[in-house]
């Protein structure tokens, strides 16, 4: 035999006896060509067609040592081009190659013919071919009446395949009712019938004969019912085709008729485009059953009439919703704990949450599909309704703390898309819920115009600032969102203008808010309410070491190498030009000093290269700085303490500032406070004169003095009841010359009995005292437990005084001696002694007496 032809198309034939070899019945080692999605059996004949290079090397081997028998074995993954020993099935064919021809694209189509069964012993070699040492493997024929029963029955059910199935052509049966010999029946019958390619590699690898055809029977059997029913589907099908036919001939006739009376065909093809797009839309029977009503009506009606462009607006709203659309969820807990960490320093808390709840729905998922395989039914209607989200996250905290961007983090860790809503602003419910069809320019709500928008029916959807809803005489926003945000009603949410249900139940719901008091209870019973606090000073700096500095560099077109920002630097931006509990005011000064050093070294200052910011040059960066820590300043005379309030935007320190005139025992208050605050400031009066004879104070001292109180900043609003202890020490201080100790901050409310109690907010106020400075915080005996949302560091730099009476805030807040002579008909002064609580350093100490208690000098 000559050398492969190396012109396309031409073929080469073996003759009978070249290369051949005698099989035997000892193992020997042969070539091994790989077959992808496909099995040979002995006696059978295939075309393939040759293209890997392995292959291609192996046929070029076997025609130059004029090798005629190859070894053939089925890939265990038609999808790899080259496999591997381990991916290649141990039963094969040895095979006898007929003919070879070149094709063009440098394949070559080689016609094999099955000789024996054989069994893989194990590999020789994977280079430049794979080679195996193999055995014969005969078959085991028993030649009895069982055998040939199993066979005519095998040949009877192969004829039924035939009769049913349009694929196999009727000259198969009467090659199969010719054939005698059961071993070539049974391969004959394996080949013929469409098997999949795990069956076909079992019964080539079964035994005996016997049950070779029992499992050929029960594959059979099997084919026989699903084309039966494939059949009975056609027929029906074929029936819907005529009724179909006959509609579209009637059809036809209509726009004949149609083109004879002058009306054109645009409208024709548009409802057609529509029917299309209703088809392919995959509504739930209610809203397809309603756009098919709409569709028909608008093709009755004629095309100047002003109802078919709102029919017509209307199903494109139908049929461009996501109905169908989902995106898979990625519930990798580590990849999601990654995404958290790489976009957010800190929020552990917030991050923990968001894990839970990613690590419930992977295991209820899992346990789900467990379940199902297990009872091989369908899922019962609760365990339906457990796949939906059924949580509502509502992050709670100042501006500028990460809440609208862990939104974005959470879709991003998911693999989910993300759509934000902005609520501020809205007050008709109609943005909500949509507009009915009845107005002109009506159009869905915002829920539903977002979903269109992001093409997903799971997206995670923010709802941005829930708490900035208004409400006036259009309606209530907030009510129209109890719906959406109610999981075991919004899987039927009704929008107004589509007035058919839109499943809402996959969608991941999250809001944001700076503060609770604004939303009303229902809404706010549907959220679960995770808070976001005050950022520290540390965390500022860190944040902006690991966020803010690098995307400021980018943003300006700077390289890293080319300006720095110390450590200490950052704690002098923190302190003098940023107020605030978030980063927003430290990002944008990070951009400005980028921004200038972008401009020098744009106009070629390269000597300046790298940009040093160090605590030294930031003025000559931002310029003078914006705020001072005056806490100390403010109480050097008495009547002035230092007090701490909780605002939306964070923690705040308030100077309480009394002053005292003759006049008629009147009472001033100024400063914009509000209705609580002011009825706080009256108990603390009454609290303090009940006191007075214990520090004595003249009995009709009161009658005869006019007091003022005032809180600095007049200009914004302050409400609260936590100002009680601050105006109680504030009165008595200036009744009494001394002045609060320095450094020292106070919180909590008043009762007329003089007791302390329990308030909110003591991060954020306590943030607040740190960033200023105040090393001594007072709070209410009940608060001690609250600590434990003080960061760490911050508590190890403080020292916190818990006290249950006025009187013990008094002795820890005051100075012992007189700074200045009180005013007219003081006499003295006396103080009642308590054990109280103090933490220094974040350790609890020794009780002490309330009233010889002296706080530390501050510390750095």
């Amino acid at each position: 035999m000559a050398a492969l032809p190396n012109q396309a198309n031409e073929i080469i034939e073996f003759d009978s006896q070249e290369g051949a070899a005698p099989l035997g019945s000892q193992p020997r080692e042969l070539p091994l060509l790989p077959l992808r999605g496909v099995v040979l059996f002995p006696l059978m004949w295939l075309p393939i067609t040759v293209g890997q290079p392995r292959s291609l090397r192996l046929l070029e081997e076997m025609i130059s040592k004029r090798q005629r028998f190859i070894a053939l074995a089925a890939s265990k993954d038609p999808q790899i081009e080259e496999p591997d020993p381990e991916q290649i099935h141990t039963t094969g064919v040895i095979a006898r190659i007929q003919r070879l021809m070149r094709v063009p694209g440098g394949t070559i189509r080689v016609m094999l013919q099955g000789v024996e069964r054989i069994h893989i012993e194990r590999f020789t070699a994977t280079e430049p071919y794979l080679t195996v040492v193999a055995r014969p493997w005969p078959e085991q024929i028993a030649h009895d009446a069982a055998e040939q029963g199993l066979g005519r029955a095998s040949q009877d059910l192969f004829a039924n395949l035939v009769s049913l199935s349009p694929n196999l052509p009727d000259e198969l049966e009467s090659a199969v009712r010719n054939v005698a010999d059961s071993r070539q029946l049974f391969y004959l019958i394996a080949s013929a019938a469409h098997l999949k390619l795990d069956d076909k590699q079992a019964l080539l690898a079964t035994d005996p004969l016997a049950r070779k055809f029992q499992m050929l029977n029960d594959l059979l059997k099997a084919e026989v019912e699903v084309q039966g029913i494939a059949q009975k589907i056609q027929s029906e099908a074929q029936g819907e085709m005529a009724r179909a036919q006959r509609e579209f001939y009637l059809r036809k006739q209509m726009e004949a008729i149609q083109r004879e009376l002058g009306e054109g065909d645009a409208q024709g093809a548009e409802i057609a485009t529509l029917e299309e797009k209703i088809a392919a839309a995959g509504m739930p029977e209610e809203a397809n059953k309603e756009a098919r009503r709409e569709l028909e009506r608008m093709r009755r009606m004629p095309v100047q009439a002003a109802e078919y462009a709102v029919i017509k607006t209307y199903l494109d709203w139908m049929t461009t919703l996501p109905w169908q659309q989902i995106t898979p969820d990625n519930l990798d807990i580590s990849h999601a704990r990654a995404v958290l960490d790489e976009d957010h320093f800190g929020l552990e808390e917030v991050k923990d949450r968001i894990l839970e709840f990613l690590a419930v729905r992977k295991l209820r998922l899992e346990r789900k599909g467990e379940k199902e395989a297990a009872a091989q039914t369908p899922p019962p209607r609760d365990m339906i309704r457990q796949e939906r989200e059924g949580v509502i996250l509502c992050f709670v905290g100042p501006p500028g703390v990460g809440k609208t961007s862990l939104g974005l983090s959470i879709a991003r860790a998911m693999d989910r898309k993300f759509v934000r809503l902005a609520l501020g602003g809205i007050r008709d419910e109609a943005e909500i819920r949509g507009f009915r069809r009845t107005y002109i320019g009506s159009m869905p709500g915002r829920i539903i115009q977002s979903l269109r928008r992001v093409e997903s029916r799971n997206p995670v959807f923010m709802l941005d600032e829930v708490d900035k809803l208004g409400r006036d005489f259009r309606g209530d926003p907030s009510s129209a969102l109890l719906e959406v945000l109610d999981p075991e009603q919004n899987r039927e949410f009704r929008d107004h203008y589509l007035d058919v249900p839109f499943d809402l139940s996959q969608v991941f719901f999250i809001t944001t808010a700076n503060w609770l008091d604004p939303i009303p209870g229902p809404l706010r019973d549907r959220m679960e309410i995770i808070e976001l606090s005050s950022y520290t000073d540390q965390e500022k700096v860190r944040i902006a070491q690991g966020y803010l500095i690098p995307r400021q560099i980018g943003e300006n077109g700077l390289r890293a190498e080319e300006i720095t920002f110390s450590a200490d630097a950052l704690f002098k931006i923190v302190h003098e030009y940023t107020r605030e509990a978030g980063v927003r005011t430290l990002e944008r000064r990070i951009g400005a000093i980028c921004r200038k050093a972008a401009t020098r070294i744009a106009a070629g200052s390269d000597e300046n290269r790298p940009v040093a910011v160090t605590p030294e040059r930031v003025a000559d960066w931002l310029g003078k700085p914006r705020f001072f820590d005056e806490a100390q300043e403010r109480v050097e005379a008495p009547g002035v303490v230092t007090g701490l309030a909780w605002t939306p935007t964070g923690g705040q320190v308030l100077f309480v500032e009394a002053t005292a005139m003759p006049g008629k025992g009147r009472l001033t208050l100024t400063g914009q406070l509000g209705s609580v605050m002011k009825e706080s400031a009256m108990a603390a009066l009454s609290v303090v004169r009940g006191a007075a004879h214990r520090h004595g104070v003249a009995a009709n001292w009161f009658e005869q003095h006019d007091l003022h109180i005032h809180v600095p900043a007049g200009a914004q609003p302050k409400d609260g009841p936590s100002a009680g202890v601050a105006i109680a020490t504030a009165l008595l201080s200036l009744i009494t010359g001394r002045c609060a100790r320095e450094a020292v901050a106070m919180t909590g409310e008043i009762t007329l009995r003089g007791r302390v109690t329990r308030i909110g907010g003591v991060r954020e106020k306590v943030l607040a005292a740190h960033r200023h400075g105040l090393h001594t915080v007072i709070l209410p005996e009940h608060n001690e437990v609250d600590l434990e949302d003080v960061p760490e560091n911050v508590r190890a730099q403080m020292i916190f005084h818990f006290a249950r009476t006025i009187d013990e805030v008094w002795a820890l807040a005051l100075a012992a001696e007189v700074t200045q002579p009180p005013p007219p008909g003081l006499e003295g002064e006396a103080a009642g002694e308590r054990t109280v609580t103090t933490i220094e350093n974040g350790e609890e100490e020794a009780p002490a007496s309330a009233s010889s208690v002296e706080p530390p000098a501050p510390q750095a």
